[in-house]
């Protein structure tokens, strides 16, 4: 996902800040079976990503994933393999990726956020077991205040989106599955 912010020395005015999202109080669908949830969390600028796993986590438990098992890695790049082997033990039913991968001058970030997306869509195909993406690339960061306060509470709206979404594709593979046990699909 690539996100774009202004270089506050360029521009007189302060980025719009972006609202966070209140979960609604509709009640969420429960699942049939329980559900376990793995987060992997890159450390780089982790004070900014640990707003995507705080909102992740409150999000998930209203949405019945309540169990969730956190783990850190270095950086995005390191996210995928630690994917792959989380999936291949059969305990997750989803994974959930978090990074913030930046420019910093010395390699392309674009192709190190690609790398990581195709590698995770590539682990959830090999493996069935679903991968969500929070792994975010501006296309200007520093490492000011303001991005930084920007950057926090846009991966607070993020990790409410992919909570959303890993609940909502959990559920479309309990029923689809289900459907295929029945006979109804195949």
């Amino acid at each position: 996902m690539n996100q774009m912010l202004q270089d506050p020395q360029t521009e007189t005015s302060q980025p719009t800040q972006p609202p966070v999202p209140q979960a609604p109080a509709t009640e969420h669908p429960r699942f049939a079976k329980p559900q376990r949830v793995a987060f992997v969390q890159a450390c780089w600028h982790r004070d900014v990503v640990a707003e995507a796993r705080i909102a992740f986590l409150r999000e998930a438990e209203a949405r019945h994933l309540t169990h969730v098992d956190v783990f850190e890695v270095p950086g995005s790049f390191e996210i995928p393999l630690h994917a792959q082997v989380l999936a291949k033990t059969r305990r997750y039913t989803a994974i959930v990726a978090a990074g913030l991968v930046v420019d910093g001058g010395i390699y392309r970030h674009e192709f190190v956020a690609d790398t990581v997306i195709k590698a995770l869509m590539d682990v959830q195909l090999r493996t069935e077991v679903p991968v969500f993406s929070a792994v975010l690339t501006p296309q200007q960061f520093h490492e000011t205040e303001v991005h930084c306060d920007f950057f926090r509470k846009h991966f607070a709206i993020k990790g409410v989106e992919v909570a959303a979404a890993c609940a909502e594709t959990l559920h479309g593979l309990e029923r689809l599955r289900g459907q295929v046990a029945a006979g109804i699909v195949g």
